[in-house]
C-alpha cells in the first residue's frame, strides 16, 4: 500500500472515531448540570418563593421554582443555561420581582431535581408542558419569556408557537451548531450535533416584540450574533448592547439593569412616520 494511501486511511479512522466519540459524549460538554438531593432546601433572602413538580406525559419529573410579588402584573419564565441548577440562578430572580413580575424558573431534566433522559425534543416538549401550565393562571399578554445563553433558544422556540407579551434574549446564539463549529471547524457538527439549537430559524416564526441583550466582550457567544439575529425580525426587534459586558457578568453592568427595566416597564409608543424625517428625499448635485 503506498504511503499516501495508508496515511489518509489513518487519517480517516480517527477522524471517525472522533466523531462518534463526540456525538456520544456531547451532552458532557453541553451541559454541565449540577445534581440536588431530593430533600434540599431552596433558601433566598427577601423573596417569597415555592417550590414546585411538574410529571410529564413519559414520566420525567421537573422541579421548579415560583418567586412571588404581593400583587403581579406579569409572570416572567425564566430559562436558564447550560450550567448548575435553579439553585444558583434563582438569585436572579430579583431583577424580575422588583419591577412587580413574578418569575417561574425550571431545571432542565438532569438538572437539580428535575429527572428523565434528556434530548432536544424533550426539553422543548417540557417546556411547553410548563408555558401551558403558567397559560391556566396567567393570560398570555402578562408572559415574558426570559431565555439566557442556552436558554435563549428554547426561549425563542417557545415564543414561535405561542404569543406571549414579549421574548428577551440575553446573549443568544445564532445556534449552537454554529457556536461549536468555531472550536471544531473540520468536524461535521450538521450531522452529529444532537442540539443543533437552530435559534435563527424560530426567530422567523416568533410575533411577539423581541427584545436582545448582549455585551460586546462576549467571547464565548460574539456579539455580532446578536447583530445578526436582530436583522431576522427588525419591525419587532430591538437590539441593546451593554458595553464591555462578557457571556457571564453582564448583571454586575448597571446599564444591564437600566435596559431591563426600561424593557418590562415602557409602553410601545405609536410614531406618526409621516411627521419624520423618514420621506425626506437629500438633494444631490445636478
Amino acid at each position: 500500500m503506498p504511503i499516501w494511501l495508508h496515511v489518509t486511511l489513518i487519517v480517516f479512522i480517527v477522524y471517525f472515531i472522533i466523531s462518534i466519540l463526540l456525538y456520544y459524549l456531547q451532552d458532557y460538554f453541553l451541559f454541565k448540570p449540577e445534581k440536588l438531593p431530593a430533600d434540599f432546601q431552596f433558601l433566598y433572602e427577601n423573596q417569597v418563593v415555592e417550590e414546585y413538580h411538574l410529571t410529564t406525559r413519559d414520566g420525567a419529573v421537573l422541579n421548579g421554582l415560583h418567586f412571588k410579588v404581593e400583587k403581579p402584573i406579569g409572570v416572567v419564565l425564566y430559562l436558564k443555561g447550560n450550567s448548575k441548577s435553579i439553585k444558583g440562578w434563582g438569585k436572579f430572580a430579583i431583577d424580575f420581582t422588583r419591577l412587580n413580575y413574578d418569575v417561574i424558573m425550571v431545571d432542565y431534566r438532569g438538572f437539580g431535581k428535575s429527572t428523565g433522559k434528556r434530548s432536544q425534543k424533550a426539553i422543548k416538549r417540557d417546556l411547553q408542558f410548563v408555558y401551558d401550565e403558567i397559560k391556566k393562571r396567567v393570560a398570555e399578554k402578562h408572559i415574558i419569556l426570559y431565555g439566557r445563553s442556552l436558554g435563549s433558544g428554547f426561549a425563542a422556540k417557545l415564543a414561535s408557537m405561542n404569543t406571549p407579551k414579549m421574548l428577551i434574549l440575553d446573549a443568544p446564539y445564532y445556534s449552537l451548531t454554529k457556536v461549536t463549529g468555531r472550536y471544531m471547524p473540520f468536524m461535521p457538527l450538521s450531522v452529529i450535533l444532537k442540539y443543533p439549537m437552530p435559534t435563527y430559524k424560530w426567530l422567523k416564526y416568533v410575533t411577539c416584540p423581541i427584545h436582545i441583550i448582549h455585551g460586546t466582550k462576549d467571547k464565548l457567544i460574539p456579539f455580532k450574533t446578536s447583530v445578526k439575529l436582530s436583522q431576522i425580525k427588525p419591525k419587532i426587534t430591538r437590539l441593546y448592547p451593554v458595553i464591555g459586558g462578557g457571556h457571564k457578568n453582564m448583571n454586575t453592568f448597571e446599564s444591564y439593569h437600566e435596559i431591563l427595566n426600561n424593557i418590562i416597564r415602557s409602553k410601545p409608543i405609536e410614531i406618526d412616520l409621516n411627521t419624520t424625517s423618514i420621506g425626506v428625499v437629500h438633494a444631490s448635485k445636478k
